[in-house]
């Protein structure tokens, strides 16, 4: 379920669907929220970098860049987790962060 649903948040990404992003993996985190672990936190994670190309594409840069900084302190779980996604979850960080360079690097508002 987990690479479908990253399949569908990337999808969304690409189509500049940042809530839809958001959305997707929001399904498979939230029910997980309390669990004192890695891979949630590092879901979570993944989540706060789409909220951050939501504020870029309102234009909101400083605040992206806070939520921004979110999604990296959570992305250092992706040396400590465990998880059969571990590679899934490596390819996506790659493209969030190229994502990202792409949408400040190139002042590109959606």
């Amino acid at each position: 379920m987990i690479n479908k649903k990253i399949e569908e948040f990337v999808h969304c990404i690409d189509e500049s669907r940042f809530y839809d992003a958001h959305e997707a993996l929001e399904e498979v985190w939230f029910p997980r929220r309390f669990e004192k672990c890695s891979e949630v936190e590092l879901l979570k994670g993944f989540i706060n970098a789409a909220v951050s190309f939501e504020l870029i594409k309102r234009g909101r840069i400083p605040q992206s860049k806070r939520v921004w900084a979110n999604y990296l302190k959570y992305r250092q779980n992706l040396y400590r987790i465990n998880s059969e996604y571990k590679n899934s979850y490596h390819k996506l960080a790659r493209y969030l962060e190229n994502k990202q360079k792409t949408l400040l690097g190139h002042n590109i508002i959606i």
